[in-house]
């Protein structure tokens, strides 16, 4: 069969297109034959197209020319399919400006095309002529339907966000949507789309500004509270106050959820805790939120229920279709089960559930486990050659298997292998504050105690916004009962890069029960415990209580830490000390 040159068959799919609008409707075949209605494709038509043709995809190729004679033959007969061609020959030729003044042409021959004048939006903002876009949006949002017009407000701050002036494209946006913004039917939506793109450039108070205007407008809207919970931080307490205000009605259980992942990222543990309790009970069978309840209970050593929670979202997560994000929930689970049966010391099922795992990106975690379960049976020799078989496809790869290694040395109380290793890795690569903050721990452990000073000291010069470094060196002097002042400066300075950190703040607590300001590391201590239930943490509360005569409520606050973790350090230690059987 003979092949049709490209520039003939493009010029025949032009042919049928014109013919096809030319025609008139199917009529019963009993009907009069009626006069045919001429095509606009005349001699001069077809061959000033088929010019057009070979000037933009000939061997001698002359896009410029082929452009040109193109957008001529659509202003002759305003189809619609000719000024598309125009400008599909204008990005071939990579002339943007070329293209843009066929999209301008052709919404000019059809003013309520809205394939047109989305064409000319989508070319001025490609072509960064911000200013411009003003016009073009505003006829977007006035030529969609009313059943559509949310799917436009949605994908606003997507369409500006290549903007190289974030400022203006806030501007313009606002004064494009200014119809909108008081309508009670869009104000939501709007208010939604202009704080997001507030947001793109940098001023979160106007965006929580906007997300307050929106939901004042419609308190059950999502959009306002989405963009509220995307700005939850500890400086902006207003808009968790916008989240809550929208939570008190009855919101989606994705909403919901979205609320729990903001607490989480914050390590609010029990309130999002709260939160995801409330959307299992609602929504039962929702997998993504019985996955996150099942690993925050994990992380509070709730081995039985974080077990039947992994299980069933293993159950509902296996009845949906597969993809990506299914089958990375789905190792998550498997992980996290079989912690829980390394945990029990029932190393064939924790090897069994590690066998499930499918993911190729997971396995490093996966032999993380296996590692984890050898050290646990006295083969750590075993367990550390496994690590060491992993492949090291780059530097990220070699990076995880040095801090699997360390980690695995760590839990298995082997400091100075740990350390060495991390000295030895440290000597070949550029400075990593990771890396040094665990070597500084591991030399705690080891007991050289100037060493880990020395390390800190060097990682706050380097990287003076490392908090955990402030509170390890801190908490460190309250430990000792030593240099008591400076240790509360060092820990309140932690504090104040991470002022929610309860971690932190049982620093804060220990150094004012070694200052002797026995109830006000009470109030601290309670505060904490309440956001982060925590052995350690437990363990401090209890000598506070215990050392103000509360003994009884000591008691009950040590057997509670016991229950999270029974094999704690510090809380062992502390009972022993004291000599308390809880």
């Amino acid at each position: 069969m003979k092949r049709i040159p490209p520039a003939a068959a493009a010029l025949l799919a032009l042919f049928l297109a014109l013919g096809a609008a030319a025609q008139p409707a199917d009529k019963p075949d009993d009907e009069d034959e009626t006069p045919a209605i001429n095509s606009p494709l005349d001699a001069s038509l077809f061959y000033q197209l088929l010019l057009g043709e070979i000037n933009a995809r000939g061997t001698e190729a002359e896009p410029g020319t082929g452009f040109a004679l193109m957008l001529d033959a659509a202003r002759k007969t305003n189809d619609p399919g000719l000024y598309q061609r125009a400008m599909e020959i204008a990005y071939q030729n990579r002339s943007g400006e070329d293209a843009l003044q066929a999209a301008r042409a052709w919404k000019a021959a059809h003013p309520q095309s809205r394939e047109a004048n989305r064409f000319v939006l989508r070319l001025v903002l490609q072509l960064n002529r911000v200013a411009e876009s003003v016009e073009p949006l505003r006829t977007d949002l006035a030529l969609a339907s009313e059943k559509d017009r949310d799917a436009v407000f949605a994908i606003i701050p997507q369409a500006y966000a290549r903007a190289s002036d974030k400022k203006l494209a806030a501007s313009v946006v606002e004064q494009a949507l200014a119809d909108y913004l008081n309508q009670p039917a869009t104000a939501a939506a709007a208010w939604t789309a202009v704080g997001r793109v507030r947001l793109a450039a940098g001023d979160t108070t106007g965006a929580l500004e906007a997300a307050r205007r929106g939901q004042a407008a419609d308190a059950r809207a999502e959009g306002p509270a989405m963009l509220a919970i995307e700005l939850m931080d500890p400086k902006l307490p207003q808009a968790e106050a916008l989240v809550r205000r929208y939570m008190e009605s009855k919101p989606l259980p994705e909403m919901r959820m979205n609320y729990a992942r903001a607490l989480l990222d914050a390590q609010r543990y029990a309130e999002a805790s709260q939160q995801l309790n409330v959307v299992t009970a609602e929504k039962p069978d929702y997998p993504q939120a019985w996955l996150a309840q099942g690993m925050l209970q994990l992380q509070d050593n709730s081995d039985a229920a974080a077990e039947a929670s992994l299980k069933r979202y293993i159950e509902l997560a296996q009845a949906q279709p597969a993809g990506e994000e299914r089958a990375r929930g789905l190792a998550q689970a498997y992980m996290s089960l079989s912690r829980v049966a390394e945990k029990r010391k029932d190393f064939a099922l924790a090897g069994a559930w590690l066998d499930r795992i499918e993911n190729a990106q997971d396995l490093l975690a996966a032999q993380n486990r296996r590692a984890s379960i050898l050290a646990r049976q006295g083969k750590l020799d075993e367990a550390r050659k496994l690590l060491r078989a992993l492949p090291e496809r780059n530097a990220d790869d070699a990076r995880m298997k040095l801090t699997a290694e360390v980690q695995l040395l760590r839990d298995n109380k082997q400091y100075k292998a740990g350390y060495d290793l991390i000295a030895q890795a440290a000597a070949r690569q550029p400075f990593d504050a990771d890396l040094v903050y665990e070597q500084a721990m591991l030399a705690e452990k080891m007991g050289s105690l100037p060493e880990m000073e020395r390390l800190l000291r060097e990682l706050i010069a380097a990287k003076p916004d490392y908090h955990s470094a402030y509170n390890a060196l801190g908490y460190s002097f309250a430990e000792r009962n030593v240099r008591l002042p400076e240790a509360k400066q060092l820990i309140q300075k932690a504090l104040s890069y991470a002022p929610d950190d309860p971690f932190i703040s049982d620093s804060l607590a220990w150094v004012e029960f070694r200052m002797g300001n026995k109830p006000e590391a009470l109030r601290i201590l309670d505060v904490a415990y309440k956001a982060r239930p925590d052995a350690d943490i437990a363990a401090h509360l209890g000598e506070v209580l215990w050392s103000l005569g509360q003994r009884d409520r000591a008691t009950a606050i040590w057997k509670e830490g016991l229950l999270l973790n029974s094999e704690n350090e510090t809380l062992q230690e502390t009972l022993k000390r004291l000599r308390v059987k809880p």
